[in-house]
């Protein structure tokens, strides 16, 4: 009976695969069989197979914004060996990103981007409308490119600077951030970024909206920058950033005047007022979460407080050397401390 669970369960194993394998064999045969002969490179990341971005030989920057095409309508077991040679035959491309399925198949729709918006102009004039096979007309149109995110619920005492190196640690192609007042709250920000290409903020998007999104101890939200608000920022109407820096209150009857540059100090200073004794910090990182986020448990004591404080939490930024990481943690952790003890006034 032993022999035959086991007999089952490879049987069971192994038939995903096998599925997977056998999906729209004869077209996969063909793709690689074009791939090899034309020493073509396609690169899978994230649910889209890739080719180019630059292409081999590309000298110079990348094409401008509406250089790249919407290509919608694909039947799902057409490939690369058939689409690149097609949009090839209007000019040379500088990428090309097909939307893949987990089996295999095309998820109906591919990116195009070409040198120039002329060459992209041309390509959607001769291929919209192109039968690429018996009763499947594709659709070629400019495509939106979208660029920029929105960040909500920021913390006012993370300024441009800071962000900017939050955000290059997290992502990449980061064109520009810019800092707003939240139209959520009145104490927090928004931040818009922009990156230098569609591909690169989509992947930012995944990747900041992967895990708890914390910043500091505040959540914050993620999402494509709508056009309201797109208008607005061109308009030059969203109002300044809230710029704060937490403020000690009342504690025993102690109330602590000073302003401090980070939570940190600002821990510091209340624990020398009371004479409480300086906290001391044990950060032990436990392991990396996808797409950057590092979780780790921490534990401080101070000595005059009657109960150590513990928990775990999590870390933007993977890529941080060790002292940055163990700093940035450090000041989430004192800024945690800071609103349990009720000494934070947003």
């Amino acid at each position: 009976m032993e022999q035959q669970q086991k007999r089952t369960a490879g049987t069971a194993a192994c038939e995903p695969q096998i599925w997977l394998n056998s999906v729209n064999k004869k077209n996969k045969a063909e793709l690689l069989e074009w791939l090899e002969s034309a020493n073509v490179k396609l690169v899978q990341i994230n649910g889209q197979r890739t080719y180019g971005g630059p292409p081999p030989g590309w000298v110079g920057d990348a094409p401008p914004f509406g250089s790249e095409i919407f290509i919608g309508n694909l039947p799902q077991e057409v490939y690369e060996h058939v689409l690149i040679p097609l949009f090839q035959r209007v000019g040379k491309l500088y990428e090309f990103r097909l939307m893949m399925t987990f089996s295999g198949l095309n998820r109906g729709f591919a990116y195009a981007r070409y040198p120039t918006k002329r060459v992209a102009d041309l390509a959607i004039a001769h291929l919209n409308g192109h039968e690429i096979q018996p009763g499947f007309k594709i659709v070629v149109c400019r495509s939106t490119e979208k660029s920029e995110l929105k960040l909500d619920g920021l913390p006012g005492f993370v300024d441009k600077a800071s962000l900017e190196r939050i955000l290059g640690g997290m992502t990449t192609g980061v064109r520009a951030v810019y800092l707003y007042a939240s139209p959520t709250s009145n104490t927090k920000n928004m931040a818009v970024v922009k990156y230098n290409s569609h591909r690169e903020a989509a992947l930012a998007k995944k990747s900041l909206c992967e895990g708890v999104q914390v910043l500091y101890g505040c959540p914050f939200t993620v999402d494509w920058l709508q056009q309201s608000m797109k208008q607005k920022l061109h308009a030059g109407t969203l109002p300044k950033p809230n710029s704060y820096l937490p403020q000690v209150c009342q504690y025993d009857n102690v109330k602590e005047e000073k302003f401090a540059p980070n939570a940190v100090q600002h821990l510091h200073l209340f624990c020398e007022k009371l004479k409480l004794g300086q906290p001391v910090y044990q950060i032990k990182f436990l392991g990396h979460g996808t797409f950057g986020w590092l979780r780790f448990w921490y534990k401080v004591v101070i000595p005059g407080h009657d109960v150590p404080f513990t928990g775990y939490s999590w870390l933007v930024g993977d890529k941080l050397i060790p002292t940055e990481k163990y700093q940035q943690a450090k000041e989430m952790v004192a800024l945690r401390i800071l609103k349990e003890l009720g000494l934070i006034v947003e």
